[in-house]
C-alpha cells in the first residue's frame, strides 16, 4: 500500500475498532453479524488490510454508522468540507478506475456521494446493499453498462438511471474509452437496531 492507502487503513483500523469496543462486541460477534471473517476482521483492525468496498459496507452496516462516518475524519463542524483531492479512493479496478467517497451523511439516513472512473474492461459488481437502499447514477464521460438483477442498461453521457440497490448489481465499462459516473446512494434507518443488541442486527 502507498502512504495515502496506509493511513487510510490505519484510521478505518481504529473506527472499526473504537465503534466494536464501545458496543462491548467481540470480534466473533462482528463478524457474526458482519459477515466478515475474523482473520480479516483482525487484519483490519491493526490496518494491515485493504478492504474492498463491500467489506467496508458490511462493517459499517452491521455498526449502523454508514460508510462515511468509517473512513472519514472526524470533523465537529455543521458544514463538512472535503476538498478536491482528500476523499479517499475505496475501490480501484484492473484497468486503473477508481470509486471515490466524496461526501456523506451520518446515521441514521445516510446519502452518499461518489464520483466513479471507469477504465476499458473495468467492472464493480455490488452485493445487494440493505433492505431499502436506492442509488441514482448519470454517466458523465463514455459507456457505462449497469446490471441490477437480471436487468441491464448501457446508459452513455448525460443518461441517468434510478435503482433499488438491494438485490446484486454492478457497473461495467465494455467500451473501449475511459468511464465515468456520478452515483448517489440512499440507505435508510442505519443502526436503527445495531446500538446495543447486535444480535438485532441484519444485513440482507
Amino acid at each position: 500500500m502507498d502512504n495515502n492507502a496506509s493511513h487510510l487503513s490505519a484510521a478505518i483500523g481504529a473506527k472499526v475498532r473504537a465503534e466494536r469496543q464501545s458496543r462491548a462486541w467481540t470480534l466473533d460477534q462482528l463478524a457474526e453479524h458482519s459477515g466478515v471473517s475474523r482473520r480479516m476482521l483482525i487484519n483490519v483492525e491493526q490496518g494491515t488490510a485493504n478492504p474492498s468496498v463491500t467489506t467496508l459496507l458490511r462493517l459499517s452496516d452491521a455498526l449502523g454508522i454508514g460508510l462515511q462516518a468509517l473512513v472519514a475524519v472526524p470533523q465537529s463542524k455543521p458544514v463538512k468540507v472535503i476538498r478536491g483531492g482528500e476523499a479517499p479512493a475505496l475501490w480501484t479496478g484492473e484497468g486503473g478506475g477508481r470509486g471515490v467517497l466524496l461526501a456523506g451523511t451520518t446515521a441514521p439516513d445516510i446519502l452518499e456521494l461518489w464520483d466513479w472512473t471507469l477504465a476499458p474492461g473495468d467492472r464493480h459488481d455490488s452485493e445487494a446493499h440493505v433492505r431499502g437502499t436506492k442509488e441514482i447514477l448519470q454517466v458523465r464521460e463514455g459507456t457505462v453498462t449497469v446490471t441490477v438483477g437480471d436487468q441491464v442498461e448501457v446508459l452513455e453521457v448525460d443518461d441517468a438511471v434510478s435503482f433499488a440497490s438491494d438485490v446484486p448489481h454492478s457497473y461495467a465499462n465494455e467500451g473501449s474509452a475511459p468511464a465515468r459516473f456520478s452515483l448517489t446512494v440512499f440507505e435508510p434507518g442505519v443502526g436503527a437496531s445495531t446500538k446495543t443488541d447486535p444480535s438485532a442486527a441484519s444485513h440482507d
